[in-house]
């Protein structure tokens, strides 16, 4: 064969390799800053990137396309908020809703990695489309698998949809089984709160527009656990040179308790492992520098596991503390309270109809926006 096969479960590593392939054989002809966007900001076929002026965006679009153009590969569907980087696209190879846009005229809305992306507010948001499907273990999961979310926007509100289905579990009912009457009526109660989903939006960046100089950033970690499940959640803290404070949601994560009941400080502990992988991978991800790292739970229990270093625990506390002692270390874990940690909202979920909690889940604690006097921080090791 002279080609390689679409949709073939080799296709994705193949596309990868070809990519970084041509830009390591050229890295020569080319700025490091154009390379580096090939082998960080393209995922499969697709590729975004982030620059801090239109004229750096103009110049990194030509560039990739002149190298990419040495591989054999054609760059085109490309969309930005800025329409000075749009003209400076031929029309042939613009995204087509933008091929033919008037001035005055607002710019569309369109998937980056499919989250929506509304291109003239620069805000990701969620879609949320409902199918009439069967009162069955089958329909539910297809339901809830329909909604796609890989930053976690969401979490808090599918977990109490998972819980359901685990229920259903429990319970032992067949794929194609009606379900009973007490789990369809809370079912349905989940469903008809679903469309509020829709209201969730989040800046596509996290520095605003009118934000200054950086002098600080903070990652702050949330970790929960329950009865129900367990979570963790990532916000970003960054104070400008005017003092201003700015906070978001970068991550989000929950999951459900395992069947077999184990007890709270368990999934406590559970819940601070997610946090402690999900930072590994934000500090990795992340395109700046990240000068501090703070972790924070409302357990003293799993406070009092990470700071014992003279007693040997069991295998399942044992393997969870070397993971959170691998990545960090015990001068960067904090006492919350309960009401302020959002991680409690990842653990417990809530209905999409909550505004306020969800509002607290993607804007983070008040305390964050605060001057955090007396706390004692201790320095990120990346």
């Amino acid at each position: 064969m002279q080609v390689h096969l679409f949709g073939a479960t080799s296709s994705p590593s193949c596309t990868a390799y070809a990519l970084k392939r041509t830009a390591a054989d050229n890295a020569n002809s080319y700025e490091p800053e154009v390379i580096s966007t090939v082998y960080r900001n393209f995922y499969v076929d697709d590729c975004l990137k982030f620059v801090s002026s239109e004229k750096k965006a103009v110049k990194l679009a030509r560039d990739l396309q002149s190298l990419m153009s040495l591989g054999g590969f054609r760059l085109t569907k490309w969309l930005s908020y800025s329409r000075k980087v749009i003209d400076s696209i031929p029309e042939a190879e613009r995204a087509p809703s933008v091929v033919k846009l008037e001035p005055g005229t607002s710019l569309p809305s369109d998937r980056a990695l499919g989250v929506i992306w509304n291109v003239n507010d620069d805000t990701l948001s969620l879609k949320v489309k409902l199918r009439d499907k069967p009162l069955t273990r089958r329909g539910i999961l297809s339901v809830v698998s329909s909604i796609f979310d890989p930053l976690g926007l969401a979490s808090p509100v599918t977990l109490q949809a998972k819980a359901i289905i685990q229920k259903l579990c429990k319970e032992k009912l067949g794929w194609d089984d009606e379900i009973p009457q007490t789990h369809c009526h809370e079912w349905k109660r989940w469903l008809a709160s679903l469309p509020y989903l829709e209201n969730i939006v989040v800046s596509r960046c996290f520095r605003p527009k009118d934000f200054g100089n950086i002098k600080n950033t903070q990652l702050h970690m949330f970790s929960d656990g329950s009865e129900l499940g367990y979570g963790a959640c990532a916000y970003l803290r960054m104070v400008d040179e005017d003092g201003r404070v700015m906070c978001s949601l970068v991550l989000g994560n929950s999951r459900l308790a395992p069947m077999k009941q184990i007890s709270i400080p368990r999934l406590e502990l559970s819940g601070a492992v997610v946090a402690c992988r999900m930072y590994a991978m934000l500090s990795e991800d992340l395109d700046m520098k990240i000068d501090q790292a703070v972790f924070w739970t409302d357990s003293t229990i799993l406070l009092g596991y990470i700071n014992n270093a003279s007693r040997r625990f069991k295998t399942f506390v044992g393997n969870r503390l070397s993971v959170i002692h691998e990545t960090t270390s015990p001068d960067q874990w904090r006492h919350v309270d309960s009401g302020s940690n959002p991680a409690d909202i990842a653990s417990r979920g809530i209905d999409s109809s909550d505004t306020q909690r969800l509002q607290t889940w993607l804007k983070g604690p008040k305390f964050l926006l605060q001057e955090l006097l007396g706390l004692p921080i201790a320095v990120c090791r990346n």
